[in-house]
């Protein structure tokens, strides 16, 4: 497979041939197999306090003749705890149970529950290359909702040392991608709990930058709305195939391409 390669004015320099992570059939079901082992092991555990609605004494007996008992009185057997008293009369309240005010919750959540979810690495791998091979295919990135006639491109390496963001959007114009960087930095009112939780805005998942290596570049690009960029060596499911769909349109660096290809990165060592 042969792609173009423009410099940062958006001009076709030369065709270099893809490695052959990019050959790979695409293969939606691992995928989605890779991106749900992913999203469920980066999980945080969470869970009640083990001794919510059990930090007082609701112990009450119900045998005859038993001081603070409540057998003979037409009382429903449940744990109570002792509001106020006269000699051996009692108002008790219910309590502890999970159906009484203030009492433990029948079936909380468990910290201890394990949310990791196992997956082969060889399979992990080949989900990788099935979503890179998915970004040159331009039937499953228009399927995504972007606004360009091209499938990903490949892009002169010096674009690594831009640290202004301003001088990344001008370079993103300069290739034709106005309507994708409109399309993102659209405001989309989120619905529900979310919007009393700082989260009062959803943003588009947008384009993917991919670069060879740590630079001023992963700091600038990171204030465009809805760009994400990532180290070729760090790639993931989740980055290249948002919601376990393939497709994303990707612009990589010259230098990741070849670093790809160089150190046979998501192959299956034999």
């Amino acid at each position: 497979m042969k792609a173009e390669v423009y410099n940062l004015e958006g001009k076709k320099v030369k065709q270099i041939d893809l490695p052959v992570q990019f050959n790979e059939p695409i293969r939606p079901d691992i995928i989605k197999k890779a991106f749900i082992a992913l999203q469920l092991s980066s999980r945080t555990p969470y869970g009640a306090f083990k001794e919510a609605g059990k930090r007082y004494s609701s112990y009450v007996s119900k045998r005859r003749r038993k001081y603070k008992g409540i057998y003979g009185r037409g009382a429903s057997r449940v744990p109570r705890k002792v509001l106020t008293r006269r000699g051996t009369q009692f108002y008790y309240v219910a309590a502890t149970t999970p159906f009484s005010v203030g009492g433990r919750r029948a079936h909380p959540p468990k910290s201890e529950k394990n949310w990791y979810k196992k997956i082969n690495t060889n399979e992990r791998r080949k989900a990788i290359r099935s979503a890179l091979a998915a970004t040159f295919n331009l039937d499953l990135i228009n399927s995504h909702g972007y606004k360009i006639n091209i499938p990903s491109i490949i892009i002169d390496s010096k674009i690594e040392t831009k640290s202004k963001t301003n001088d990344i959007k001008k370079i993103l114009l300069s290739l034709g991608l106005g309507k994708e960087l409109e399309r993102t930095e659209e405001k989309q009112i989120r619905a529900g709990r979310g919007k009393s939780r700082g989260r009062k805005y959803k943003t588009k998942s947008g384009i993917l930058l991919v670069v060879s290596k740590e630079c001023s570049l992963i700091k600038s690009a990171s204030n465009l709305p809805g760009l994400d960029i990532s180290k070729i060596n760090e790639l993931n499911v989740s980055l290249l195939a948002p919601g376990s769909v393939p497709g994303r349109f990707t612009i990589y660096t010259e230098d990741s391409i070849k670093e790809l290809e160089k150190n046979k990165l998501f192959l299956n060592k034999k």
